[in-house]
């Protein structure tokens, strides 16, 4: 790994840390939408996005009011979503990855940790993480591809 490959892992985690944070009330919780997940996108173009995600979520989750079992779990199904997302065969299945896994994932987390309904996390979690990797992160993916190699 060259210096150019690790400037970009940490300009990836940097930039998913200053979104989660800036937006702090949404990026958090049983209703959230996390902006900093439209970087998701970024392992399709990419390898080190994954690494890049992984690292800004993690660091984003130790803010997490949810604990140690959101910024484990948590930072792992992004890195889970990262390596699935790198392997995707079309741009229009890139987000994919990030919005089922997290669903799962968090609701699991808010169903242990809160004792919140673990469909009805889901479908939160899920619909907030379809608003920011399609609404936000497919757009990003098709303007970026055009100018990231």
């Amino acid at each position: 790994m060259n210096i150019y490959q690790v400037s970009r892992i940490v300009f990836i985690a940097v930039i998913y840390l200053v979104l989660t944070l800036a937006f702090a009330p949404l990026s958090y919780g049983p209703i959230q939408v996390r902006f900093a997940e439209a970087l998701t996108i970024l392992p399709y173009l990419i390898p080190e996005g994954i690494w890049g995600l992984f690292l800004g979520c993690l660091l984003a989750n130790f803010f997490s009011w949810l604990g140690p079992l959101d910024l484990i779990f948590g930072s792992l199904a992004t890195l889970a979503a990262a390596i699935l997302t790198r392997k995707m065969p079309h741009p229009f299945l890139a987000p994919l990855p990030p919005v089922l896994i997290n669903a799962v994932v968090v609701a699991a987390i808010l169903k242990y940790v809160l004792g919140h309904p673990f469909l009805l996390s889901m479908l939160y979690i899920g619909g907030g993480e379809l608003l920011a990797c399609y609404f936000l992160g497919l757009p990003l993916l098709f303007a970026l591809r055009k100018i990231i190699k």
